[in-house]
C-alpha cells in the first residue's frame, strides 16, 4: 500500500495548467526547500503547475526533515533497509505522479521531474520504469542508483539533464559521469553540465540550463 505524499502547489491556476513540474528534495530537507524555485521559473513557464512533495519518511539524520530512503553511511542503517526504503518510496512517488496527472488532466508527456541530490536518485529510479515517458528529468547533485540495471529495466526513456558542482562535498562529481555513461548506453537522450566551483547546491548557471531544458521539453 502506497503512502500519500503531501505537497503544496504553485504556478498556473487549477484547470489552466498545460504542464507540471514536480520538485523532489534531498535527504533531510522537505518540499518547501525546492518549492521556492517555482518563483523564478513560473514567469517563463506560465502554464505550468509546480509541486514539491515531502518525502514519505521522517529523516533519521534530521528529525525536522524527510527522507526518501535511509542512507547507510549517513544514518547507520543497513543496505537492505535502504534498498527496501527506496523501493517503497518509488511506489509512493509513482502514485503521486499519477495523482498529479489525474488532478491536472495532463498526459505523462506534459510532466517533468526536477530532483536535487536524493530527489535526483528518485527521479532516475522511477521515471524510466514508468510505462509512458514523462517530458523530462532534471537532476542536480545526485547519482544513478544501480546503473548496471538501467538498460534492462528501463521501459521508457525521457530526456535527461544532469547538473553537478565540481566542488560537491556530499555526492562526488564523478557520479555525474557514471550516470551519464549509463544513460547513454541505455539509449537515453542525456545532457550533462558541471558548475565550476559549486558545492552541493543549485547554482545560477545550472538553474538557467534547467529552465531552458524545461522550456524546450514541456508543451507550450
Amino acid at each position: 500500500m502506497t503512502r500519500k505524499l503531501q505537497s503544496e502547489r504553485r504556478g498556473a491556476a487549477k484547470g489552466a495548467a498545460r504542464s507540471a513540474v514536480i520538485f523532489l528534495h534531498g535527504y533531510g530537507a522537505d518540499g518547501a526547500d525546492l518549492l521556492g524555485l517555482a518563483e523564478p521559473l513560473a514567469p517563463h513557464l506560465p502554464q505550468t503547475a509546480f509541486f514539491a512533495p515531502n518525502a514519505p519518511e521522517r529523516c533519521a539524520g534530521n528529525p525536522f526533515g524527510y527522507q526518501w530512503f535511509p542512507i547507510p553511511w549517513l544514518d547507520g542503517s543497513s543496505e537492505a533497509l535502504a534498498h527496501a526504503g527506496m523501493l517503497a518510496a518509488s511506489d509512493d512517488l509513482d502514485a503521486f505522479i499519477d495523482q498529479v496527472l489525474a488532478e491536472e488532466g495532463l498526459e505523462p508527456a506534459s510532466l517533468a521531474l526536477f530532483g536535487f541530490s536524493q530527489g535526483t536518485m528518485m527521479s532516475l529510479q522511477v521515471a524510466p520504469r514508468r510505462a509512458q515517458p514523462v517530458a523530462a528529468i532534471v537532476g542536480f547533485s545526485g547519482r544513478l542508483l544501480n546503473p548496471g540495471r538501467l538498460a534492462a529495466e528501463a521501459v521508457s526513456r525521457p530526456p535527461v539533464l544532469l547538473i553537478h558542482g565540481d566542488a560537491d562535498e556530499m555526492v562526488p562529481v564523478a557520479s555525474l559521469a557514471e550516470a551519464a555513461g549509463a544513460l547513454d548506453a541505455a539509449g537515453f537522450e542525456s545532457y550533462a553540465h558541471v558548475s565550476k566551483g559549486i558545492g552541493h547546491g543549485i547554482a545560477p548557471d545550472g538553474l538557467s540550463l534547467a529552465l531552458s531544458f524545461l522550456h524546450e521539453k514541456l508543451p507550450r
